[in-house]
């Protein structure tokens, strides 16, 4: 068993398919499954059943995942750490965010991290939960990942640094009809058309209390994609519970943002694994240990 293999192995897995995984990797659909077949021979199990034209983990596959990424990074790892003499020069870090954090404070933290490291490749992938971050930082998908709760996230044995709390806001069209002044109370949503991410979120959670509590609202429409409701809001479609973090863009836009009250806050912050980060990844943890500090 090599890198390489393992590196065919997380491709197929990470593509859904020899073919698509093949174009990533940039060798012929052939060559991929033969690479395959030698580490399942090697390992004397399968790791992939093939379904008509298609293939799922195996129980072993599935077992293999987590280790496989986690080579492959501790390589990854010790050729920055052999480099790392002459500093974070040249590499690459993994990131996995949620879509309000993604907007702030995440670019806030690439473009510190670019300008002290301009030489890392820099990838965020994206996820909708806390505990898809978690699990991706958990199974090596990502080395660190940044995400938003109502709360403590629930990260195990990963490490959290807190980053800041982001105060809900409602975001409304030009024109609206809302009270003069820059906060609004949870009751001045009574009958008011209201754009909502799906159940599980800070955000719908606060509609949900408003409806609870006798409050007519009307859900005129739920997104999955929390980047669609901006444009939906700006079209005069409804108003909708963002964290503060779109504030600037949705000002710039022309939409008008008001403070709610009482105030609900979405807590940000950073996980990643105790240990065998790479040197890029521990240069960006200081970058947010420093904006962490920032009054």
């Amino acid at each position: 068993m090599d890198a390489r293999q393992l590196g065919y192995f997380l491709a197929v897995v990470d593509h859904n398919g020899f073919g698509r995984a093949a174009e990533h990797v940039h060798i012929a659909q052939p060559s991929l499954s033969q690479a395959i077949a030698g580490l399942e021979r090697e390992l004397g199990v399968p790791l992939f059943h093939r379904v008509g034209r298609g293939v799922v983990l195996s129980e072993a596959g599935r077992q293999l995942v987590e280790p496989a990424r986690q080579v492959l990074r501790d390589l990854d790892a010790a050729k920055a750490v052999a480099q790392s003499v002459k500093g974070v020069r040249r590499g690459r870090l993994d990131l996995v965010s949620m879509p309000s954090p993604g907007i702030e404070p995440l670019t806030t933290l690439l473009d510190g991290f670019a300008r002290a490291h301009p030489g890392i490749t820099l990838t965020v992938d994206g996820a909708f939960t806390p505990e898809q971050v978690v699990e991706s930082v958990r199974s090596g998908v990502a080395e660190i990942g940044l995400l938003g709760s109502a709360g403590d996230p629930h990260a195990g044995e990963l490490t959290v640094l807190p980053l800041e709390d982001q105060p809900l806001v409602l975001v409304s069209p030009p024109g609206h009809d809302l009270p003069g002044g820059d906060v609004v109370r949870r009751e001045h949503l009574r009958g008011r058309r209201m754009i909502v991410s799906q159940r599980g979120s800070l955000m719908r959670s606060l509609v949900d209390d408003v409806l609870a509590s006798g409050t007519e609202v009307h859900l005129a429409a739920e997104v999955a994609h929390r980047t669609s409701i901006l444009p939906l809001v700006l079209a005069g479609f409804g108003h909708a519970v963002l964290p503060s973090s779109w504030t600037t863009l949705a000002e710039r836009a022309g939409a008008v943002v008001h403070r709610i009250e009482p105030e609900a806050v979405l807590r940000v912050a950073l996980v990643s694994r105790p240990s065998g980060l790479t040197p890029a990844a521990r240069a960006f943890l200081d970058v947010a240990a420093a904006y962490a500090q920032v009054p």
